[in-house]
């Protein structure tokens, strides 16, 4: 027996009766060996870690463009804070969590440079539209290791795709996903708007405080145990009805105060324009995109206005304003 199998044997003998099984995977589109050591999903876990997709996202915006400061949260360290969140609630559950952080390290692979604000902008100006979640399964499936993807399992695929509120994933491990992004997001979010002095501990609410806690500590605390506990021993990912509703109520404090709040914001619309220009710009020049962008069209016959999507959505914050700079700004001219 291999390393593998034993791993998948431990899997049927501790895991929950309502966990995904490695060796239940609905498997990959291409036929693959199977690994002499990993079971499928912690397979599926390197193959996002190691690729390229997953390193850009340390330049790329969570909420603040470009802020003055070391300890602001990029696209990367939100991904990590999702897996860390969600691996504490599947552990306590007894659910697979190499499935887990496998779908939680990929679920924004697909985020374009500055936040939601570029995806706002593609989203405006493609005819095709643009859904992050979307992309991010593009990415994997299609668009990494230049055009032949990472190949991942279905139920990695799957949560991935899921992973917003608007979407429901069909494992346990993929709601917990989807639950750990907004607890993450809504936790650091407000750790950073307090760094840059848009809020304090003391503007919370008290509806909210006296629920779920005035700290970002106890808070953070409250929604994970409230998760376990209510989840233990069922086949769903379910919160309490008051810490629902606490964290609704929350999320609702952190668009008013935060997400729309006009400091926090005030450089998005320069970001969007930027988008929108390079997006105009590339549609124009596509002999300017990565060969192995331009060869989908020839293969599977992809719309070019997908293609300039792709290559615009993938580049970090830094690469977008370099490529603007090298287009639209004038370089000093040496005779």
């Amino acid at each position: 027996m291999t390393i593998r199998e034993n791993l998948e044997q431990m899997e049927c003998t501790n895991l929950s009766p309502y966990a995904c099984l490695s060796k239940n995977s609905k498997g990959r589109d291409r036929e693959e060996k199977q690994c002499d050591i990993r079971p499928v999903f912690q397979r599926d876990r390197d193959r996002i870690l190691h690729s390229k997709s997953f390193r850009r996202l340390k330049d790329k915006t969570q909420v603040f463009l470009t802020p003055e400061g070391d300890h602001y949260r990029t696209r990367m360290t939100h991904t990590l804070e999702v897996s860390q969140n969600a691996r504490t609630i599947a552990k306590a559950l007894r659910l697979n969590e190499d499935l887990v952080e496998a779908i939680a390290l990929g679920h924004d692979l697909g985020h374009t440079p500055f936040g939601h604000a570029g995806e706002r902008a593609l989203n405006s100006v493609c005819p095709l539209g643009f859904v992050h979640s979307e992309q991010s399964v593009r990415t994997v499936e299609v668009l990494e290791k230049n055009g032949q993807g990472l190949n991942l399992t279905y139920e990695v695929r799957d949560g991935i795709r899921n992973h917003q509120t608007s979407c429901m994933p069909s494992t346990l491990e993929g709601k917990i996903v989807r639950m750990s992004d907004k607890i993450a997001y809504i936790h650091h979010d407000m750790d950073d708007a307090i760094r840059a002095g848009i809020l304090t501990d003391a503007d919370v609410p008290k509806s909210i405080g006296d629920v779920i806690g005035y700290t970002l500590g106890e808070r953070l605390d409250h929604f994970i145990h409230d998760i376990v506990t209510n989840s233990a021993g069922k086949d769903d990912i379910i919160m309490s009805e008051p810490v629902a509703n606490a964290m609704k109520e929350l999320r609702a404090f952190m668009f008013e105060n935060v997400y729309q709040n006009p400091v926090a914001k005030s450089e998005e619309s320069k970001a969007e324009n930027l988008i929108i220009t390079l997006y105009e710009y590339y549609l124009k020049n596509m002999d300017l995109i990565p060969r192995d962008m331009l060869n989908l069209m020839d293969r599977d016959g992809t719309p070019k206005e997908q293609i300039v999507c792709d290559y615009v959505g993938a580049m970090t914050d830094r690469f977008a304003i370099a490529k603007y700079e090298e287009i639209y700004i004038p370089k000093t001219w040496h005779g």
